[in-house]
Parts: C-alpha cells; structure tokens; sequence
C-alpha cells in the first residue's frame, strides 16, 4: 500500500502510481512483459467496474445524496449529452479525426470518476451538496456512457439521435428498475435472515450488488446503474455488521482498482503514446476548459447553486479508469484507428489528472466552499442481531467532534426498550448510570428491543448532531423529526423533554407550598420554623415573591 501513502501525501490520484506500476511491467518497461489483449482487458475491466460502481453505491449516504438527485440526473444527462457533442467537434475540427472517432472520444471522456476526485478532497471536507452531486455525477453517468461508445463503435451507420436517446431512457429505466428492486429484497432478507456467521454478512452484500448487474444486464437494461442503485440502497438500510462490511467492499474495491489499472499500464505501449500527446493535450483542453464548463452551467442553470460550487464542479471532473476502461470497446469492435483513440484517452487521462488532483484543494480552499471542519461529525453505530431474544446490541463509537460530548446517560432520552448498558473508556468497561456523562472516545454498547431498534439509533445519531436540546431543535431524528419535523424519535423526546419540565416545576411549586404553610400561624406553624425547614443556615430555598 505504499503507493495508497503517496498519493495521499503528494494529493495524487493512486491510479496513476498504479499505472505507472503496469508501464514499468510491460513493453518498453523493465520487464518488457508484451501484453496487447483488449478483450480479456475489457471483461476484467468490467469486473472491476461493478466492483468499484459497488464499493461506490455501499459509501453513499442517501441524505446526503437525496437532496442533490435532479442535479446530477441533468448532468448525467443533459450534461453528457453536451461533453459528448463540444469534445466531438474539437476532436473533429482540430485534430483531424474522422466523425466516427471523434464521437467515440467525445463519448468515452464524458464520464467522471469519483474515486479519482474524492481521494484529493479526502483531506479538504466540501459541503455535502457539493459532494452529493459528483457522486451521484459519477455513478449515474457510466451507463449513458457506455450505451453512446457501444453505440458508436457497431459497424455500420450510427442511429439517429433520437433512436439514441429513446435507447439510453429504456435501458436507464430498466436498470434502476431492476436496481431498486434487488437492492430492496436484499436488504429485507439480510435484515430478518441471521447468517450463521458475521464474516458472511461483507460476502452477501457484495453478492447482492453484483447479482443486480447481472439481473440488469439480462433483462437489456444497464447493469451498471442497477449495481450502483442496489448497492445505495443496501448502503442505507442499516444492516448488521455494517461497519465490518463497509472495510470489506472497501479493500475489494481498492483490489479491483490496483489491478485494472496495473492491467490497462500492461496494455499500452509507451513509445506509440509520442505520436498522440499532442492531441490528447488539445483534446483535453476542449474538454478541461470548454465542454465540462458548459456541462455544469447549462445542466445546473434551473437549480440555484453559487457559481463558486459550479466553477468547482466544473474542474472537478476527473477522468479514472472508467474512461480507460470504454476506449478498448472500440478496440475490440474492431473500429477503425481505434488503436489511436485507446492512445489520445490514455495521455488525456493521465496528463490532466496530474494537473487538475493537486490542484482541487487549492481550488476548494480559494473558492472558500469547504466545510467548517469543527462541525459535529456522525456516530459510527454498528449493528448486531440477537434472534433468539428479538433485539439487537448497538455498538456505538463517539468521535472527536460528536456533541454527544457532555451528555448524561439519563439525557439520551432513549425510546422504552432501549439502554445503555455498557461503556467502554480509555481501555476500561463500566456499567453506566443515569448520571454519568459521556466522553469524546466512548465506546457504547445499547441493547434495544426490535421494534425500537430504528428509534434508537435515529435518537443516538441526533443526540450526536445536535446534543441534549436535538428534540427540541426539531432533530429529534435523522430525517429531521422533532417538534419542528415529522420524526418518531424526535416527539417522542421533546414529549419526554416536556414532561421533565412540568414535573419539576409541578415540584418547586410544592415546595413553595411547604414553605408558605410553615411560615402561616393559622397551620400552626411559628416564625420559627423557617430556619429550620429552608432559611439560610441549613441551605434550603428562597423565594422571592
């Protein structure tokens, strides 16, 4: 891994040192290892892109994402729709390339890679509508992509546009179909079936995504928005294991891309790529400077962003592996100087990655859009199954920024059925009680019936956002329940919050009560008496009157 720790260091894009890795192996390398087969490139190539579209889609949080779906529908389609046809031109009218050509590169550069663009703002936290929409960006417009480059590459005329775009909202709408639906019926199955084994929990995530690739394919829809979506889906329905499976899709995904792009290093041939840097230099700057900047403002001109985010959606449109990946179709079709466009997207890739990943955090930073880094970060809750006893132990970490810092016990104000029952501090467990606050670095472990079991950890994740007052800001859940919203979790708190209050009250009252009767001769009480029951030698309570 050491090339993962260089790249975070230098805020390059790791796919490079990867390729660089798969060149020195290969011809005109140290090794000089001759490897020319797109074919079995392509379907390990595809293999990975399911593996890393998964790993993408178990990552994306759907609050996160929900609000800043129509924005990266339009870029996947509208915006692919005018990268495609500005690259074209440019490719046509200043590199000489034939139609053909030219339309394939326009088509293969029109999607983006988030693996490539979030692991150069890793360091540099964005807001998350920002975030929300390269993401969904990324995972949405593969499948567009690869209908227009397989389109493009069948020997013969190309269809009409309109015949085109009747092909790619079919194939769109059959994917998702078939997407949501495994996506569903997995997560129902993985939440009410009790595998044998934890270690099979990573395995049958996984399973799930790939099989709705395969359901998507089958039925001629687009696999690979079916993967993405089923995946999204499993990613948000709170499964048990949940972060051990999370680590899993995480190292496969790393494992796909290490060795796809070391493969795509084997295919090319260095001294071939002399004659194509110049046009792949000419080509990227059409779509670097020109066809991205049209993409985001046209596509994103209904919605009412700050044209700060824009101009850095703008740059952030990295090209990864996929495009790598979509230029050996051609290749294997059989087209004519497809051997060239494999070259031009190769260097276009490469070149204005090393220019634009070091380049993103400055430009975040200077455009002033990133987050504040103090603000409060989320709960890291992981998931158990008791079936046998109907309930499930919620392990719960509290990291540096949580405002669950300084909260009681007693103030989680967790649903009936629900309670802390351990915590685990500086290496030492302890059973908590009403009374003991809690600290950054807690490790919690609360045990929750089943029917409260989502109420509880939407009463946690509040808790951690919004601290002790989260019911009565109307965050009493993470859907923004409360008093100000809809949430179970958050009326049920700000009901309880209420209750407190009017009992304690109800008690100071009778207390004033007491007091009044002491102090009253007609019950018999004496001047006397005061000091005794509540005067100032003993400590007791004034009242002001």
């Amino acid at each position: 891994m050491a090339a993962v720790r260089i790249s975070s260091r230098s805020g390059l894009p790791s796919l490079l040192l990867y390729l660089g890795i798969g060149i020195a192996i290969g011809q005109d390398g140290f090794f000089d290892v001759k490897f020319d087969n797109a074919e079995l490139t392509q379907v390990i190539g595809y293999a990975a892109l399911v593996v890393i579209l998964a790993e993408g889609g178990l990552g994306t949080k759907w609050k996160e994402i929900k609000p800043a779906l129509p924005a990266a529908v339009m870029l996947s389609l509208v915006g692919v729709a005018v990268s495609v046809g500005v690259t074209a031109a440019g490719a046509h009218y200043l590199v000489g390339l034939d139609w053909r050509q030219a339309l394939i590169i326009g088509a293969v550069v029109s999607s983006t890679d988030a693996a490539a663009v979030f692991s150069v703002l890793r360091k540099v936290p964005l807001p998350a509508r920002v975030t929300g929409v390269l993401e969904a960006e990324s995972g949405f417009n593969d499948a567009p992509v690869v209908i227009l480059v397989v389109a493009f590459s069948t020997t013969g005329a190309v269809d009409s546009w309109y015949v085109l775009i009747g092909e790619i909202a079919l194939e769109l709408a059959i994917g998702a179909a078939m997407g949501i639906a495994v996506g569903w019926l997995g997560s129902y199955g993985l939440r009410h079936v009790a595998l044998p084994a934890s270690g099979l929990y990573p395995i049958a995530v996984m399973a799930i995504a790939v099989s709705a690739y395969a359901a998507g394919a089958l039925v001629h829809g687009s696999g690979f928005l079916a993967v993405y979506l089923a995946a999204m889906i499993l990613g948000n329905a709170k499964l048990p294991h949940w972060p051990a499976t999370r680590g899993f899709a995480d190292g496969l995904g790393w494992l796909a891309q290490i060795g796809m792009f070391v493969l795509l290093g084997l295919l090319v041939t260095p001294h071939d790529l002399l004659d194509d840097f110049w046009p792949a230099v000419i080509v990227g700057l059409v779509l670097t400077v020109v066809a991205r900047p049209l993409e985001v403002f046209i596509s994103l001109a209904p919605f009412r962003l700050p044209w700060q985010e824009k101009a850095l959606m703008s740059w952030a449109g990295l090209r990864g592996a996929v495009p790598i990946i979509l230029a050996t179709i051609p290749m294997v079709a059989g087209v004519e100087g497809s051997t060239r466009v494999f070259n031009i997207v190769f260097v276009l890739v490469v070149v204005y990655t090393l220019i634009q990943g070091p380049t993103l955090p400055w430009l975040a930073k200077a455009l002033k859009i990133a987050d504040d880094p103090a603000e409060a970060a989320d709960l890291g809750i992981e998931s158990a199954p008791l079936e046998r006893l109907r309930g499930h132990l919620l392990s719960v970490a509290i990291p540096g920024r949580s405002k669950m810092h300084g909260v009681e016990v007693g103030e989680l104000r967790l649903p009936a059925g629900a309670a802390v029952t351990l915590v685990v501090r500086d290496g030492k467990s302890f059973v908590p009680a009403p009374s003991t606050v809690l600290r950054r670095g807690d490790e919690l472990l609360v045990v929750a019936t089943d029917p409260v079991r989502d109420a509880a950890e939407e009463r946690l994740h509040a808790v951690g956002q919004n601290g002790k007052l989260a019911g009565w800001l109307g965050t009493g859940g993470r859907d923004g329940g409360g008093p100000g919203g809809a949430g179970h979790a958050g009326l049920h708190a700000a009901h309880d919050a209420a209750h407190d209050v009017v009992h304690d009250v109800s008690h100071a009252l009778k207390a004033v009560k007491r007091l009044g009767k002491a102090g009253d001769p007609k019950t018999g009480g004496s001047k006397a008496d005061g000091p005794k029951t509540g005067g100032p030698k003993t400590g007791g309570p004034r009242t002001r009157h």
